[in-house]
């Protein structure tokens, strides 16, 4: 694969990112919190946070497809985020544990079949 083609990945290659902080004073309320949770977890996503959520695309366009179930799943109370970056984006993300940079980000493996 030439440079070229890497640099090209790095900007199809989606991530979805999930942000919510839902309420759960009620038993219904705690019952559609798991929902989404649980939701997402069969959607693909992996917990990057407590409410945060992330899920990698081989494309934007099957980015999008998570971008809409995940909208369809929504529930009826709290404050829900969708954001999708580039896999170059998440790429310059810096995460700390305390005051010391974590190493490098283990990135889901992909296979591309031309």
């Amino acid at each position: 694969m030439s440079i070229h083609s890497e640099r090209l990945n790095a900007y199809r290659i989606m991530w979805t990112l999930v942000m919510y902080d839902l309420p759960t004073e009620t038993a219904k309320q705690r019952k559609a919190a798991a929902k989404f949770r649980k939701d997402l977890i069969g959607d693909g996503f992996s917990m990057f946070q407590f409410s945060m959520y992330v899920r990698h695309s081989a494309s934007s366009e099957n980015a999008e497809v998570h971008k809409r179930r995940t909208k369809g799943k929504l529930p009826e109370d709290g404050k829900v985020g969708i954001l999708q970056i580039t896999d170059k984006q998440f790429a310059q993300m810096e995460i700390y544990y305390g005051a010391k940079l974590q190493e490098g980000i283990e990135v889901p493996q992909q296979l591309e079949l031309f």
